[in-house]
């Protein structure tokens, strides 16, 4: 390699790892911030939890491994408007859990247990959940707005199929919407970083997340946020990363930034393939990544400026969200079992069709073990 092809790669790596910190953003921002919109939380504070995880993760791991919100607590939480203090036992007590399973090295138990057409009915039944709480909550109080966010989507899409480049398209849909805040509410001329404040639920608050949300939650972790994130890394990096090592971290992110005001944090399987594609390659991506969702987050404190973006940008987002997670939950190899969990997820809760659908799995399989010769 000679001298003067070095600073152009060099330069090269920089812009690939800028454009992959971005790939999850479409994941992480519209669920933080719809969290913020239907339950009251602190838009900042978790921002900043968020960012200070990516940098973690990526000076830990060196390579783009995701961080991401806990999806099942996310819908549940959106489409019923819980408490912070809610959402934060359900946090508390995941966080604790993976703790426990990483450092008494469970996971490969944890694999034997719950069979993979019940981690693709969650994941159907979270679309159908994102779908439901975006349409009447975000996008008809905002119908214009959201029509300029889906024709970017659209646009994104079909440049795509003719020009290589990075879908930046959830990207673009949040600089559009502060842009519209900016310009609504005037550029904050006083910015302050926000102090998160220990928070500490009731007991009622750690019952009720116990039998309500950790159910769906749990499998999805331990299954998507876990053992596909460390078979992809393998694929992507040929990086062998313990799945009880990622379930410890996972555990860390989720425990700290509940227990302070933040969202519940995780990996992701989906989140590590959506940096790879755009360019991704080492820590550094991260890094990146982090520093952006610092300075949204400091942005943010100003509540004139987090009070007047535009909902309708969130509805759809959430709606791209949905529709990457139907991707996935489509792959089942039992329609039936999965179905019936997404069919229930909608009027009856998630913890309900994870149930009903985990104890239909166990069932078939017995009597498939039982009728084989």
């Amino acid at each position: 390699m000679s001298a003067s092809e070095r600073p152009f790669l060099h330069h090269s790596y920089i812009l690939s790892e800028l454009a992959g910190s971005a790939g999850n953003f479409g994941t992480v921002l519209p669920l933080l911030f719809a969290v913020s919109v239907s339950c009251g939380m602190n838009i900042s504070i978790m921002l900043l939890w968020a960012a200070a995880w990516y940098i973690i993760t990526g000076l830990y791991y060196r390579i783009p491994i995701p961080v991401e919100p806990l999806k099942a607590v996310g819908a549940i939480a959106i489409a019923e408007s819980v408490t912070p203090h809610l959402i934060a036992a359900s946090g508390i007590v995941m966080g604790i859990i993976c703790l426990c399973i990483g450092f008494f090295g469970w996971m490969d138990r944890v694999r034997q247990v719950i069979p993979e057409p019940v981690i693709r009915g969650v994941q159907l039944g979270l679309a159908l959940i994102f779908i439901k709480s975006a349409i009447p909550g975000f996008i008809l109080p905002d119908i214009s707005f959201a029509l300029l966010s889906v024709s970017i989507v659209g646009a994104f899409f079909l440049t795509r199929r003719v020009v290589k480049i990075p879908d930046l398209s959830a990207l673009t849909i949040i600089v559009s919407g502060f842009f519209v805040a900016i310009f609504s509410a005037g550029f904050p001329s006083f910015i302050s970083i926000p102090v998160p404040l220990l928070e500490i639920p009731s007991p009622n608050d750690f019952f009720y997340a116990t039998i309500h949300f950790v159910p769906p939650q749990l499998p999805l972790t331990l299954t998507n946020a876990i053992l596909a994130t460390s078979l992809l890394a393998h694929d992507l990096f040929k990086r062998e990363e313990n799945p009880d090592t990622i379930c410890k971290t996972v555990g860390m992110m989720s425990l700290s930034a509940s227990l302070c005001g933040g969202f519940p944090m995780c990996h992701g399987a989906g989140g590590l393939a959506a940096h790879y594609r755009f360019g991704a390659r080492g820590g550094l991506s991260l890094l990146f990544g982090g520093v952006l969702l610092f300075m949204i987050g400091i942005l943010c404190s100003d509540l004139e400026i987090s009070g007047a973006l535009p909902v309708g940008m969130f509805g759809v987002l959430l709606i791209v969200v949905a529709v990457e997670l139907a991707k996935h939950g489509l792959k089942t190899d039992n329609i039936i079992v999965s179905g019936l969990i997404a069919v229930l997820a909608v009027p009856f809760g998630l913890a309900i069709g994870f149930c009903a659908g985990l104890i239909l799995a166990w069932v078939l399989i017995h009597r498939k073990n039982h009728l084989t010769p």
